[in-house]
């Protein structure tokens, strides 16, 4: 079987983990041969790609980014950009394609699936938010990245009297926020599935000090959102890339001045920012990836093509691409109540809104 791999949307660690699983898998179990498509969906609209062997996957393992980078090309805004996708794949004699991505990538597949192309997904998004599936590779490595973060700024916050506010990446979902918040010891954790009222987030704050406590940490996902009379979502610019998703980022900037003037602490920003997508996958991430390699090398030649590798509690399952796609998982009452449980009642109507 000749198959092709791509990977789009945004890079995170655990991208060539998987291109090598299925590369290695396929040539030693199956004497598959494999073709990269580069730069994403890109990569089928203008034919693009990359002989990919054993020599090509050897070494990446620990290495971040993708070895096929990646782009934010959507085929279905292009003049015959589905069927130039499928013009490629006839053109190199893909037999099946493995497209790694988040929700926006996959549902390209959904679409190319439609029109008769085999294709198997693997779920990929920074934010865990892929519906389907218990985690996506890069989440951890995300999460490791962050909470080290907030471990040093405790040290300059507590050394200063500041109120520290952290933005981390989450555009529809909080997982990223949820859990580096807990892990760090965040006093406040603002996430997208809870819309804040920044009057409650700073008489916290003011609260804390009052029982000596002389610094504050705010976690916040960038895609959280101020309680509609307080101004809604937060973004850098009016444009939208190819999927219609505004550039979001600055909520940070934005709420460190509310808070300011609100409770008159001195209060400072950390926008992470792409910090969290880079460097090496952690072993969680790397093993995870893996597995998610294989399982699309196995549903590939189980003919379980229209699905996407998913996992379910500790094992790798396959779902409809329909599924995976279909809505976005958003942080469950379970993680909220995990965050807000170590906190005072009053403190949790503050981070609720």
């Amino acid at each position: 079987m000749k198959i092709g791999i791509l990977t789009g949307g945004g890079d995170c660690p655990g991208l060539n983990a998987v291109i090598r699983a299925a590369v290695r898998k396929g040539t030693f179990h199956h004497d598959d041969k494999f073709v990269g498509f580069l730069e994403g969906w890109r990569g089928l609209v203008e034919d693009m790609s990359m002989p990919l062997d054993l020599s090509a996957v050897a070494g990446i393992l620990p290495r971040g980014g993708t070895i096929l980078r990646t782009s934010r090309t959507n085929p279905a805004k292009k003049p015959d950009g589905l069927d130039k996708c499928v013009a490629t794949l006839n053109k190199h004699k893909v037999d099946a394609l493995i497209a790694i991505g988040g929700d926006d990538t996959l549902s390209v597949a959904t679409k190319l699936s439609a029109k008769g192309v085999k294709v198997v997904g693997v779920p990929k998004t920074i934010d865990n938010d892929l519906a389907g599936t218990d985690f996506t590779f890069g989440f951890d490595t995300a999460v490791n990245i962050v909470t080290e973060a907030i471990d040093r700024v405790h040290t300059t916050a507590e050394a200063h009297n500041r109120v520290m506010v952290v933005e981390v990446m989450g555009r529809d979902a909080g997982w990223i926020a949820i859990y580096s918040g807990i892990a760090g010891g965040a006093d406040v954790i603002l996430i997208p599935e809870q819309p804040f009222d920044v009057d409650k987030v700073a008489a916290k704050i003011r609260k804390r000090h009052e029982r000596s406590r002389y610094f504050s940490i705010v976690v916040v996902a960038e895609g959280a959102k101020f309680a509609s009379t307080q101004g809604g979502l937060v973004t850098q610019s009016g444009e939208k890339d190819e999927f219609g998703h505004a550039r979001l980022g600055g909520i940070a900037n934005t709420l460190a001045q509310e808070l300011e003037r609100r409770t008159g602490f001195e209060t400072r920003t950390v926008v992470l920012g792409h910090i969290q997508r880079g460097g090496s996958p952690t072993a969680f991430d790397r093993v995870l990836a893996t597995r998610y390699g294989l399982g699309a090398i196995d549903m590939a030649h189980r003919g379980e093509f229209g699905k996407m590798a998913a996992l379910r509690g500790n094992k790798i399952v396959s779902i409809s691409l329909a599924e995976a796609t279909g809505t976005n998982r958003k942080v469950d009452q379970e993680m909220m109540d995990a965050a807000f449980g170590i906190l005072e009642d009053a403190e949790r109507e503050a981070v609720a809104g």
